[in-house]
C-alpha cells in the first residue's frame, strides 16, 4: 500500500505541476515562494532548510524572486543585521492563482468519479491529513 500511495502521489504531483507553467516560474522558485506565503517571513537559512537546499542555492532562487518583486528582504526586528524574507502581495497573488489552477485541474478530473469513489477519496484525504499532523518535523 505504501508503495502504491508513493507512486500515485508522485504521478499526481507531476500532473498538477503542469498547471504551474502559467506562473512563469520554475518549480524551485514556486516551492520557495509557497514556503514564504504559507509559512510566513523567515531567514534565508530557514528557507534553505525547509526546501532542503544549500544557502547559496537558495540565495539564487530568492534573488530571482526578488527581481520579479515576488519576495522582499526586510531587516529582522530583533537584529538589524539579519535579513528576513517575505512574500510580497504580488507573490501571494501569483501563488494563490497557481493553487486555484491546480485545484480546478484536479476538480475537473474528479467530476468523472462516482459518488462512492469521491467519498473514498474524501476519507483517504482525511486520513492522510490526520497522519501528517502526527508526524514530527524530524520525521519529514
Amino acid at each position: 500500500m505504501a508503495d502504491r500511495l508513493h507512486s500515485a502521489a508522485i504521478h499526481l504531483l507531476r500532473r498538477v505541476r503542469r498547471q504551474d507553467v502559467a506562473s512563469g516560474l520554475g518549480p524551485a522558485q514556486l516551492s520557495a515562494l509557497s514556503v514564504l506565503v504559507f509559512g510566513g517571513p523567515m531567514g534565508l537559512g530557514q528557507l534553505a532548510t525547509a526546501e532542503q537546499v544549500r544557502p547559496p542555492t537558495m540565495s539564487r532562487i530568492v534573488a530571482a524572486l526578488a527581481r520579479q518583486k515576488l519576495v522582499e528582504r526586510t531587516s529582522d526586528a530583533g537584529d538589524a543585521r539579519r535579513i528576513r524574507l517575505r512574500a510580497t502581495a504580488r507573490g501571494q497573488k501569483l501563488l494563490h492563482q497557481g493553487r486555484r489552477l491546480r485545484i480546478a485541474y484536479l476538480a475537473g478530473h474528479f467530476e468523472k468519479l462516482s459518488a462512492e469513489e469521491l467519498s473514498a477519496l474524501r476519507k483517504a484525504a482525511e486520513i492522510l491529513e490526520n497522519t501528517l499532523k502526527n508526524w514530527s518535523e524530524r520525521e519529514t
